[in-house]
């Protein structure tokens, strides 16, 4: 599970930052040397590399129906992520269709190698970066065509943050969708991290890119605070699903322990928070996010949801309160849901967390992307249905 290490733990009420503070320049992170600083803080390992990539190069080994395919990020990637993106270490990958033939990969924070000798080996904090892949074969693992970049050979932010403890840590993106060629990604911003599975919100919001993930701008309408006693708060992380003519959005609170709701609307209107609709548990309700009752029961941890054609259902792919991956179906979005089925027994990948599914996935073959904490890098798994 993700720790919260990172950042010093600042005790402070939630409050919101308006969303135009948050800016999409392309412009070299301001970290520096202070990513170092946070490590040694921290207690965690002096050495950043066996933290970063393992300390023996191995893919998990599991039993049953799951394997670990191959690493997409890191120095042990085939895609060579250190040399062309300076993405040594990074963590989630949430994927979707951008209806022309590729599948974006957003990342969550991600660090390179320093180019500044004071800071050590590791540097280059960025809150998010984006990858491109056209790869249908995923047997192998899954290629990468190409990232934004803001320089030689470096990846850039795609979501700025104000990286200020306390006010904004950082940006992290949690769900995407393409809709009329233009891709969205639902992202939070991070007031500051607690304990382990804890982490404080200002708000969540969309962003949209009309050159495929090149360039991003906010979407102030989309925001929604998270604000004490409002139903904006279990809308905080997301999953998004198209499907007859509409965006569904599944929400949870900020964290690992929450309950996932449902919110819907209209593909033209997914910017606009005041046009989505809310399932009560018997029908839609407009414009009031409080009325949302849980769909998803259980403390439901980084989710991904999308229809399966082999299965003839949806698919709901998270970690649960006891840390295992589990997978769930229902006929339709509103559920009723399955009874979680374990795809990854709890301690079977240590510090494992994070199951994001590929779209391209066919057949009995459900593939996903998955972080675990020693690694802090992402790989490529494979669940047989």
């Amino acid at each position: 599970m993700k720790q919260s290490w990172k950042f010093p733990v600042v005790a402070l009420a939630c409050a919101f930052v308006p969303a135009a503070v948050v800016t999409t320049t392309a412009h070299a992170s301001p970290w520096g040397c202070n990513i170092s600083a946070i490590f040694d803080q921290s207690g965690g390992p002096t050495n950043p590399i066996p933290w970063l990539n393992g300390t023996d190069g191995n893919l998990p080994e599991l039993q049953g129906r799951t394997s670990a395919v191959e690493y997409i990020t890191g120095a042990l990637s085939p895609n060579q992520t250190v040399e062309r993106f300076n993405v040594l270490g990074t963590d989630l990958g949430i994927m979707w269709d951008n209806g022309a033939g590729q599948v974006l990969t957003v990342f969550g924070d991600t660090v390179g190698l320093s180019s500044n000798p004071a800071c050590g080996v590791v540097g280059d904090w960025r809150s998010n970066v984006l990858f491109r892949s056209s790869d249908g074969n995923l047997s192998d693992g899954m290629s990468i065509d190409s990232s934004p970049v803001d320089g030689p050979n470096r990846s850039r932010e795609i979501i700025d943050s104000l990286k200020v403890t306390g006010v904004e840590t950082s940006s992290i993106p949690t769900s995407g969708v393409e809709v009329g060629g233009v891709q969205y990604v639902n992202y939070m911003s991070v007031r500051s991290w607690g304990g382990s599975g804890e982490w404080v919100t200002n708000f969540s919001q969309i962003a949209s890119s009309r050159d495929n993930g090149e360039t991003w701008q906010v979407e102030p309408t989309s925001a929604r605070p998270n604000l004490p006693l409002t139903g904006n708060a279990n809308f905080q992380m997301g999953s998004f699903v198209k499907d007859g003519g509409y965006v569904y959005n599944f929400g949870t609170p900020s964290g690992r322990f929450g309950e996932a709701r449902l919110s819907r609307v209209k593909e033209a209107s997914i910017v606009d928070v005041a046009a989505y609709e809310y399932w009560d548990g018997k029908s839609w309700v407009p414009n009031n996010s409080d009325v949302a009752t849980p769909v998803l029961d259980g403390d439901v941890s980084e989710l991904s949801v999308q229809y399966n054609n082999y299965l003839g259902k949806f698919v709901a792919m998270y970690s649960n309160e006891w840390g295992a991956l589990v997978l769930r179906t229902a006929d339709q979005l509103t559920g009723p849901w399955s009874a979680p089925d374990v795809v990854i027994e709890p301690g079977a990948v240590p510090g494992l967390y994070g199951a994001y599914m590929h779209p391209w996935s066919q057949g009995q073959d459900l593939y996903f992307l998955a972080t675990t904490w020693s690694d802090y890098n992402v790989m490529l798994m494979k669940a047989t249905l």
